[in-house]
């Protein structure tokens, strides 16, 4: 049914569903990395190499991965994590979504969910994450960089990393964070410290195994 065509009261039993669904199938799923990047960046791009070696190695240490289920970016990581496919490595998760163009699941998903509101899928993204790990990408994955930065600066969620990858692609931001919010009062230097950027995806790897074992000793 055409969604602009649900009663509202059906609509608020969808959104119900979806969030009951989504949370059964990943209540199993603890101390997850959540991975973005855009769809449009496919097997030429140098980032998705560098997603597809930093899901494996994140699967490696038994870190289940999250990514949005699409292609591009969300298809490397999901490659990736399912190629670590021994006892005790981390799972590869999908959390698709519904939409006009772009989006069609990928095949390398140990689980897939189908979701047909934004928000609820973002929640899934945040719920059960240790880190965010954002790829370059364009307006969905800054929608999801700045949902993580917001929900850690207002306290909703427990400070965890977040790691951008590829300076090249991400400085300009930062410098834009840091030559206007900041002189403006808009964010203070800490809140400018809640990203981590990287060149590096071993770096990454050891902020998130760092990060692990700290929330687990705790």
């Amino acid at each position: 049914m055409d969604e602009n065509k649900v009663p509202e009261a059906w609509r608020v039993l969808r959104i119900q569903s979806e969030l009951v669904d989504g949370t059964e199938s990943l209540v199993k799923f603890s101390r997850a990395v959540t991975i973005f990047g855009s769809a449009r960046l496919h097997k030429g791009s140098a980032y998705f190499q560098q997603a597809e070696t930093l899901a494996y190695n994140i699967a490696k240490q038994g870190i289940p991965v999250i990514t949005g289920g699409g292609p591009g970016i969300m298809e490397a990581a999901n490659k990736g994590a399912l190629n670590a496919n021994e006892p005790g490595d981390g799972e590869s998760i999908g959390l698709n979504i519904k939409l006009p163009a772009e989006q069609k699941a990928n095949v390398f998903q140990d689980l897939t969910l189908n979701f047909r509101y934004f928000f609820v899928r973002k929640y899934m993204f945040v719920k059960h994450a240790v880190a965010f790990v954002i790829f370059p990408g364009g307006y969905g994955t800054l929608d999801e960089l700045f949902e993580a930065l917001t929900l850690v600066q207002t306290e909703k969620i427990v400070k965890i990393p977040i790691i951008l990858v590829g300076s090249d692609y991400w400085e300009g931001l930062l410098n834009w964070l840091e030559n206007k919010l900041m002189k403006e009062g808009c964010i203070n230097q800490q809140e400018r410290d809640l990203i981590t950027l990287v060149d590096d995806i071993d770096d990454a790897l050891k902020i998130i195994i760092s990060h692990q074992a700290l929330t687990i000793n705790n």
